[in-house]
């Protein structure tokens, strides 16, 4: 996890300001902090600082990271697990390497295939890339948004863009406002829906999107779309070793890595899934001290000791648990209506003093219906046999009571 933020337009006292805005995210990338200042007046000039987690290539990875005539600068938060391929078919074009780190590869990619690079990314990133010659401003976010991308314009001008929100309350013309459009969606989805912030005028850049500013303009794009396209043939046998087959290629390519890579694990399918290609490796969990079914971390051990998993557990006990609610609401950013996120951060907070790369089962309960609430649909299959005229005649009779409106 690395983190980048910048602006546009001239400020006293630039490196400074730039300094201020990076260190608020040292926490996501501890071990170096690197920037860049270009141009003397507003029209041209540009500022970036990055704070940086080293993963692949540790010496030669620092950034920002440039084309060969430093045309184009690169800031990258995030991973590329084909960048290996990427980087060869780069060197048979003819572009020299710097680096062999992967984010090279986007820099090189981007001056090769322009906006055309995205598609042909796998991994998680957000980056940003400014184009020395006509002065423009390149942003974009992986396909499901895995990594943060925020932006906001104020009104004299300024073009920021950040990792995490909070690094623009390090920039003197920012004034943090509260967004009260963004109180009802919460209200609704228990999170804030991008890509509106609960911070008036900035904004997420969706998953999926790229954004371009030049000339003074913001233009947004989407450059992927989820496409389904289920196989009702397909016998279960066959699903389970298309599921497996996937699935063993994806954590292959999620541990490439130059430092040591954990895995969280919980008394869960997901967790315990990835964890079993961790034999020899590291697993942590966490569990609560208030009884044994908020406390997993015996069903943990049992599969680490099974798996032959070096187990790492610890139990959060009730005091911790709350006096943790305001750093972890600080590092959100905005609210979440989602209490895991607290046994999410000391779970992290555990790897964090043994590896620097976990991998966990985030996602698959979405992906394959692990919620009571996503077989909802079909407790309304009797409803949708009702006629339409009577359907029709229920939803006005609901939509006059105060409750329902």
């Amino acid at each position: 996890m690395c983190g980048f933020c910048g602006f546009t337009g001239m400020v006293s006292g630039r490196d400074e300001v730039i300094q201020a805005m990076a260190d608020l995210i040292t926490h996501r990338g501890p071990d170096s902090y690197g920037y860049y200042i270009s141009g003397d007046h507003a029209d041209n000039s540009i500022t970036m600082g990055f704070r940086r987690l080293s993963i692949i290539d540790l010496e030669g990875g620092s950034q920002p990271i440039y084309n060969e005539d430093k045309t184009l600068v690169l800031m990258f938060n995030g991973e590329i697990y084909n960048y290996w391929i990427l980087r060869e078919e780069l060197l048979e074009k003819g572009h020299v390497f710097a680096t062999k780190t992967d984010s090279e590869v986007v820099v090189h990619g981007f001056e090769e295939w322009g906006e055309a690079l995205l598609p042909k990314l796998r991994g998680m990133f957000a980056f940003v890339i400014w184009n020395t010659e006509d002065r423009s401003i390149f942003i974009a976010r992986d396909f499901f948004g895995i990594k943060p991308m925020h932006y906001t314009r104020l009104q004299n001008g300024t073009f920021l863009f950040t990792s995490e929100i909070k690094c623009l309350t390090a920039h003197p013309h920012f004034n943090a406002e509260f967004n009260e459009q963004a109180l009802d969606k919460y209200l609704s989805f228990q999170y804030s829906v991008a890509h509106e912030t609960f911070f008036k005028d900035v904004f997420c850049l969706p998953p999926a999107h790229f954004l371009v500013y030049k000339d003074g303009e913001i233009s947004e794009h989407r450059y992927w779309d989820p496409v389904f396209n289920p196989d009702e043939s397909m016998s279960l046998e066959d699903a389970v070793e298309q599921i497996d087959r996937v699935f063993t290629d994806s954590v292959e390519a999620h541990r490439i890595s130059d430092v040591e890579v954990g895995c969280f694990l919980s008394s869960g399918v997901d967790s315990s899934y990835v964890a079993s290609y961790f034999a020899g490796q590291k697993a942590f969990t966490v569990g609560f001290d208030n009884g044994t079914h908020y406390n997993e971390s015996s069903y943990a051990a049992s599969l680490a000791k099974h798996v032959g998993i070096e187990h790492y557990t610890h139990i959060i006990s009730s005091e911790e648990y709350w006096n943790a609610l305001s750093k972890v609401q600080y590092h959100l950013d905005q609210p979440l209506a989602d209490p895991s996120c607290i046994a999410l951060y000391f779970v992290s907070r555990l790897a964090s003093e043994h590896v620097k790369v976990v991998l966990s089962g985030e996602g698959a309960d979405e992906l394959f219906g692990g919620y009571r609430i996503y077989h909802e649909p079909y407790s309304l299959a009797g409803y949708q046999r009702l006629p339409r005229w009577l359907r029709k005649a229920l939803a006005a009779m609901v939509s006059v009571l105060p409750r329902f409106k």
